[in-house]
């Protein structure tokens, strides 16, 4: 499994490029850029090579937990994947390409695009006497980029999708379903908004032939989509209802990752969703953790979602080898069929 810290090659390039960068500077800077993207501006207040690097410094660690923790999943379920190309759809400052280099030795061709040139700017010095040397970054809007970018194995879209009206989400799944051969990998904010995007998206692919590789273990319609959660089980798991699909992403802060972030705790966690879509089904089905397991000295029960739809699997300590399985697991991990158990 990746790691979801930074690898050392992109910390040494963001550290290089901060020298003599003010950190109250780029707090603030970081803060404007934070506020335009929650209230759906986009990458919009990113209009200087100072607002890029802020961006990146503030942001970066934690989209780059996220996209590690979804590609680590991805190879759970498909340890053979091994893609030779990349994609790499609204980039930013390049983080899914990186998380994705981390993640397969594979991968010798990177494509890259954005509309926002000082992005594509910091991606490029980041990448430069790296591994991603030779990656092909692309200037302009998501339909126009798509259209002009090469078929690649492996094709990411990771925050980018928030940004678009549902008429241009709808025209970006179709056009990088269309230029994927084989994986795309859909992450947003672990929102009950970004949920349901990516549940648009998925929905909108299996009609297409796709087949879903991770989180979910079935093409179905998900489960949770209008689920009450019964008082006794919201206790139990720690959940509130309505619920939706997301995970959650620890990932250490440095002390100027605090600063930027005017933060006190030494870790951040990243709440995302995700989507894994295939062009061939999985050879095997796992049922997914969907919330962090409750283990007590009587029981473990943790809430599944499974090939047949939603189970809570309660694990008496009596059954000490599933239960010392179980008390183990963590919030997003796959079971796999030799770790399956009765669920109650």
């Amino acid at each position: 499994m990746t790691p979801p810290s930074l690898p050392p090659a992109l910390r040494a390039a963001l550290d290089r490029k901060s020298l003599g960068l003010s950190r109250s500077d780029a707090a603030q800077r970081a803060a404007v850029i934070s506020k335009t993207y929650r209230g759906g501006g986009g990458s919009g207040a990113i209009r200087s090579d100072t607002d890029a690097l802020a961006y990146a410094l503030a942001r970066m660690p934690a989209t780059y937990a996220a996209v590690t923790a979804s590609l680590n999943a991805l190879c759970e379920v498909r340890p053979d994947f091994a893609p030779a190309s990349l994609l790499d759809i609204g980039a930013g400052p390049g983080t899914a390409t990186w998380a994705a280099a981390q993640a397969f030795e594979s991968l010798s061709e990177f494509s890259a695009f954005d509309s926002n040139p000082a992005l594509r700017t910091l991606a490029l010095d980041l990448a430069a006497d790296t591994r991603l040397a030779s990656l092909r970054y692309s200037h302009g809007e998501a339909s126009v980029g798509l259209r002009d970018a090469p078929p690649s194995d492996f094709a990411i879209a990771s925050y980018v999708v928030g940004e678009m009206n549902d008429d241009q989400r709808a025209a970006l799944a179709d056009l990088a379903w269309a230029k994927t051969r084989d994986m795309l990998l859909v992450v947003e904010p672990g929102t009950p908004a970004g949920t349901q995007r990516i549940l648009d998206l998925r929905r909108r692919l299996i009609a297409q032939g796709a087949h879903v590789i991770a989180p979910c273990p079935h093409d179905n319609k998900c489960p949770l989509i209008g689920n009450t959660v019964s008082r006794e089980e919201s206790a139990s798991h720690q959940q509130v209802t309505p619920d939706w699909c997301h995970f959650v992403q620890r990932l250490p802060r440095s002390r100027a990752h605090k600063h930027l972030k005017g933060a006190e705790l030494p870790f951040e966690d990243e709440k995302f969703s995700y989507v894994v879509l295939s062009r061939t089904r999985a050879p095997q089905r796992f049922a997914r953790v969907l919330s962090q397991p409750l283990v007590t000295k009587v029981a473990v029960a943790a809430k599944l979602c499974t090939a047949d739809g939603l189970a809570i699997a309660s694990i008496a300590r009596r059954d000490k080898t599933a239960y010392a399985r179980y008390r183990k697991l963590g919030w997003g991990d796959a079971i796999f069929d030799s770790e399956k158990t009765r669920a109650e």
